[in-house]
């Protein structure tokens, strides 16, 4: 018999991906979404059928993990086998200004989420998206499992908080509940406003004519970057094992935000050269046109400098390994947003399955 999976955060990155995984294996998809005025369901749509199409395997519900009591109606409707909980306010530099929002929803919703389980009696596996920006300040690298956290942002410390609760709701009721920390992940679905996305994408516009440069924030920062596609693997495997353990899921190279904008531009013939120091920074190209500036406006209030993990447990355990490399995936989105700013937008077909939801 399929399994039933629900997933929360379906409309974003890793969502979409893993719903077309599931789906790929078989599954029984269900996605929890917000309600907006406007469409937001742009990642599924190539996934999407209408409920009342024969064999529709993808079914949409309304829902918050700030609300408690929807969660634990969906979970009584669904019975899901696995939830993979990837709802949450994700962005950093946003949860400086919305620090208790970030809390409510990525941090107390995964506890809403695992006592509506627990509450309705549901015999099911349950998966927190789990955060590098845990480890923060770390104190040594790469970071393993065993690495102390030192959360260094409302973002991270309402992560620190979900970690821990998932553990303990595994260690005090017996559930299978896991957290996969994951570290930076990729990809052309990737939000505008997350600075890989706003470097491909800005690059595909200079390339096209259509924007002059870019500005960004601390160009020194490490990240160890991998292609979403292949987390979203990651996250399967942990709930497929014989036991519920925490992973660390990361590729184990790091790569500076100057790194990340030196590939994208090379990718559309513009190769950088840096000038300048601090704030007076900026990637010019061969005719001396500046196409990268920092404007310290995007600065965080503290900056996690350099994360690097060290996925061995999960690569010996589980046989996970990241399939794409760091140059792939950066060619990969300014493709990608190549391919996107050079045609009009279609328009959105009818049926769109933000108008199905249940």
């Amino acid at each position: 018999m399929a399994k039933t999976a629900l997933i929360t955060g379906i409309t974003g990155q890793d969502g979409s991906y893993l719903a077309e995984l599931l789906l790929s294996k078989g599954y029984r998809v269900w996605g929890m979404i917000r309600r907006a005025s406007s469409f937001n369901t742009g990642r599924i749509e190539s996934i999407y059928q209408a409920p009342q199409a024969d064999g529709a395997r993808l079914r949409l519900v309304y829902g918050d993990l700030a609300d408690g009591s929807v969660l634990n109606r969906h979970l009584k409707t669904i019975r899901p086998d696995e939830i993979y909980n990837l709802g949450a306010q994700t962005h950093v530099k946003v949860s400086f200004d919305l620090p208790e929002y970030t809390g409510d929803v990525t941090g107390l919703g995964a506890v809403r989420l695992l006592e509506a389980m627990r509450e309705t009696d549901l015999d099911a596996r349950f998966y927190e998206a789990s955060s590098s920006e845990l480890f923060g300040l770390a104190s040594e690298s790469p970071q393993t499992e065993q690495t102390p956290f030192h959360p260094r942002s409302p973002y991270a410390c309402a992560k620190a908080y979900a970690f821990y609760i998932t553990r303990n709701y595994r260690e005090s009721y017996g559930m299978f509940a896991v957290n996969g920390i994951q570290y930076n992940h990729e990809s052309p679905r990737r939000g505008e406003t997350f600075v890989t996305r706003k470097i491909t994408r800005a690059a595909a516009a200079i390339a096209l004519g259509k924007q002059e440069r870019v500005y960004l924030g601390n160009l020194n920062a490490e990240r160890d970057w991998g292609y979403a596609g292949d987390y979203v693997k990651a996250m399967w495997l942990m709930m497929q094992a014989d036991r519920p353990e925490d992973y660390v899921v990361a590729t184990g190279q790091t790569h500076s935000v100057r790194d990340f904008c030196e590939r994208a531009f090379y990718r559309i013939g513009r190769p950088l050269t840096w000038r300048g120091e601090g704030v007076e920074e900026h990637g010019v190209d061969a005719t001396g046109r500046t196409l990268v500036a920092v404007d310290p406006n995007y600065f965080r209030p503290v900056e996690s400098e350099c994360l690097r993990g060290d996925a061995t447990r999960i690569r010996d355990e589980l046989g996970w390994r990241p399939e794409h490399t760091f140059e792939q995936l950066v060619h990969m989105m300014v493709d990608a947003d190549l391919a996107a700013l050079r045609p009009s937008t279609p328009a959105k077909p009818v049926g769109s399955p933000h108008s199905h939801a249940a």
